[in-house]
């Protein structure tokens, strides 16, 4: 239901675009997530858009690099992460919500994608 895509190895300071494809089931009117996991620490959150993208969310760790966006008509939400730092490196995912506006609690998401894989090296 949800297919995160994008991920790749990039050097610090490079940029990267996800994509999460969802089902308009799963999406349409839900609040859409980017959430992160590196090795040995607990998934956490990065991002979060409401339902039309009118409202948006980041983390204090990525505010100001990272740029959430969803394209309805698609039913697809993209994460454009630029000056990447290395501790950037995780598995991201992306999730549909619960509710329509955009959360940052792992309990407030209902769907998850796969993963992603994001390498940046220093």
């Amino acid at each position: 239901q949800l297919q995160a895509s994008g991920g790749g190895l990039v050097q610090a300071g490079g940029s990267l675009r996800l994509s999460c494809a969802a089902s308009r089931r799963t999406s349409s009117n839900n609040g859409m997530g980017w959430f992160r996991q590196a090795p040995g620490k607990e998934r956490e959150f990065v991002s979060a858009i409401s339902w039309n993208g009118g409202s948006t969310y980041y983390a204090d760790s990525v505010s100001g690099r990272f740029t959430i966006s969803r394209d309805r008509a698609k039913n697809t939400v993209y994460l454009q992460m630029n000056s990447l730092k290395p501790e950037d490196t995780a598995v991201y995912y992306c999730a549909a919500g619960r509710y329509s506006s955009a959360r940052s609690e792992l309990s407030d998401y209902q769907y998850w994608g796969q993963g992603t894989q994001v390498t940046v090296s220093s």
